[in-house]
């Protein structure tokens, strides 16, 4: 099992996390009280960006990190848009808070993986998406599925 985190670790992506936050807080004894955001984003569909910021800026009002919500709707904003821009197919989007803090995941249908790129000055706003995931999310990485992959992150409420 190989896990990106913050400040170190491998910067090659295909990171798989068998531990989600929520099996954290179950092994740690605490009851794994979360609540999910799940939905379906429309092939191509930019608009779905800012309806899943408002909708995760709603889901995570329960979390009371606001600083972290920040980040949190920043880097689910970026892997909506990868998914949208880089696939001509639907995504998924789930978004789970738990006692242990937050794990975004976004799933597409096409099995070619995203590559962390360094940005180029002459590039505009393109490329940066992975960097700022990797930069500002506690874990993150990519998991493949039987059709497809699923981009994820988690933010642990005790990094805040």
């Amino acid at each position: 099992m190989e896990r990106q985190a913050r400040g170190g670790g491998p910067t090659a992506i295909g990171a798989f996390s068998a531990e989600t936050v929520e099996d954290r807080a179950t092994s740690a004894g605490e009851p794994a009280q979360a609540v999910s955001l799940r939905r379906r984003l429309g092939k191509a569909d930019l608009r779905a960006v800012p309806e899943v910021r408002r909708q995760l800026r709603e889901l995570l009002r329960q979390w009371g990190r606001p600083g972290r919500s920040e980040i949190a709707e920043l880097l689910t904003s970026e892997l909506v848009t990868n998914a949208l821009v880089h696939t001509d197919h639907d995504a998924v989007l789930t978004a789970t808070v738990g006692p242990r803090g937050l794990r975004v995941e976004v799933r597409d249908f096409v099995a070619r993986r995203p590559r962390l790129r360094v940005p180029n000055a002459d590039d505009g706003t393109h490329g940066r998406g992975l960097v700022l995931v990797q930069s500002l999310a506690d874990a993150w990485g990519v998991r493949a599925h039987g059709v497809g992959k699923a981009v994820w992150f988690e933010l642990d409420a005790g990094a805040a």
